[in-house]
């Protein structure tokens, strides 16, 4: 008979209660094929409400990013709107401004690079971030690459005029829409910082409609999550016990059936071991109780009551004179 790895069975249950049992992720979170979880609430800077009090490890400022040759500064947040009050964004409505997540100001003018995003994504081993719908691309370089394109395209059709026969003239092209700017963050796992999370800029692309970053921090690294953890250490390892003692119990009682040809209480693995330490500890309760019955005060079936010369301390002549006397005065009586 072949005996399952206990290994596998705890593989086995694990896997079929977290099937039985899912649990939905909860913002920001992703959890990779390997099981790994990865929360970036612990990054995100979050508002102070009215009256609370700041902590020391509380910012008061979102994430910022220096643009060295860019010639503007970033302003970002992780999974969460910045906290800073903005105005006029170019090109953006007023409803979305408080829904910006990274912005940078250059020429007096605030630039969205991105609303809100709480879902993440795994490229492979890349953790990444990434914000759309930003203010529109604008810049000269953006026009330039669209005037190409478009004029790439004209020449296409004019050639596809030229070759076809068809005399119907074309609908009207539909103005298309403003291309917005966007943000891609790449998250890397460092567990040596002292602060929660560092980020720099990497670059924007020649349009200047995507801006790209690097981040560093403890909560790209992934880990276990509380939901995930539906037992505890202790409980995990009840749980192999359990498994272990199983398969012992199952194997050995196979064995010995089949190879050993046993019966009845034989047949349990190992039963002279158990037979004895079942009889040392009846042994044992057998010397604690019979030592723990001395202990206790001893009764008699009959108490001897104290006689009267007991009572006086001792004088006079005790009881059993008293007896001896009255039996000898009988006896001459009856002699009599």
């Amino acid at each position: 008979m072949r005996i399952l790895n206990p290994t596998l069975i705890l593989a086995l249950c694990l896997s079929s209660a977290q099937a039985a049992d899912p649990k939905p992720l909860k913002p920001c979170t992703i959890t990779s094929k390997s099981g790994l979880t990865f929360d970036l609430n612990a990054i995100a800077v979050q508002p102070l409400h009215d009256g609370k009090k700041a902590h020391k490890s509380d910012r008061e400022e979102s994430w910022r990013a220096a643009g060295y040759d860019y010639g503007s500064n970033f302003t970002l947040n992780f999974c969460a709107p910045v906290i800073e009050e903005l105005e006029k964004v170019v090109g953006v409505d007023e409803s979305l401004w408080r829904n910006v997540s990274a912005f940078y100001t250059k020429g007096g003018k605030t630039f969205s690079i991105g609303q809100t995003s709480t879902a993440p994504v795994l490229r492979g081993r890349k953790l990444v971030l990434n914000y759309t719908g930003g203010s529109p691309c604008d810049s000269s370089a953006a026009k330039r690459s669209i005037d190409l394109l478009d004029a790439a395209k004209n020449r296409e059709d004019d050639d596809d005029d030229n070759d076809s026969e068809d005399d119907n003239p074309r609908p009207p092209k539909r103005p298309s829409k403003p291309r917005r700017k966007s943000s891609i963050i790449s998250l890397l796992c460092d567990r040596e910082l002292t602060v929660p999370a560092t980020v720099a800029f990497v670059g924007a692309s020649e349009d200047e409609c995507t801006y790209f970053f690097e981040s560093r921090s403890a909560a790209a690294c992934g880990g276990v999550s509380a939901a995930q953890q539906a037992v505890g250490p202790a409980g995990v390892f009840g749980i192999i016990a359990l498994i272990a003692a199983a398969v012992y119990l199952v194997g050995g009682v196979a064995y010995q059936r089949t190879v050993l040809h046993q019966r009845g209480w034989k047949q349990l693995p190992n039963y002279s071991m158990w037979a004895g330490m079942v009889g040392f500890v009846k042994d044992m309760l057998i010397i604690l109780t019979s030592s723990c019955a001395r202990l206790l005060p001893s009764r008699k079936g009959y108490n001897q009551l104290p006689t009267h010369s007991a009572a006086r301390g001792g004088r006079g002549p005790s009881r059993a004179e008293d007896e001896n006397r009255l039996i000898d005065q009988l006896d001459e009586e009856w002699d009599d």
